[in-house]
């Protein structure tokens, strides 16, 4: 598999895109250490733990930094020093290699 770091995320509008199999973002599940798929294999997730709210407050400014770059957004769950993300192409109603790379990136930046 590709350095998915070095990977910009591609739009797609749901056009001929088909989402991953359960096998297809088990195999990227490997190269993203701690993220979980969900029981439908239509997003993963990962919650963070910080000392404080600031420090929460100050990841998720940094996940926010990665998003915007890459024009692929998770859901962002706070909760005082916990952040709960949660990645999935709603374009094409499950995951993409798109999610992966913005998991990997927010875990190389964290």
């Amino acid at each position: 598999m590709n350095d998915l770091l070095k990977k910009k995320c591609v739009p797609c509008e749901g056009k001929g895109i088909k989402p991953f199999s359960r096998a297809d973002a088990q195999n990227y599940l490997d190269e993203t250490p701690g993220w979980a798929l969900d029981s439908e294999a239509k997003k993963i997730s990962k919650e963070y733990k910080f000392k404080d709210f600031i420090g929460a407050i100050n990841f998720v400014e940094r996940v926010a930094d990665i998003a915007e770059e890459e024009g692929h957004h998770p859901n962002i769950h706070i909760h005082y020093n916990k952040v709960l993300l949660e990645l999935s192409t709603h374009a094409i109603g499950g995951l993409s290699e798109n999610d992966f790379i913005v998991a990997t990136k927010i875990d190389a930046n964290n």
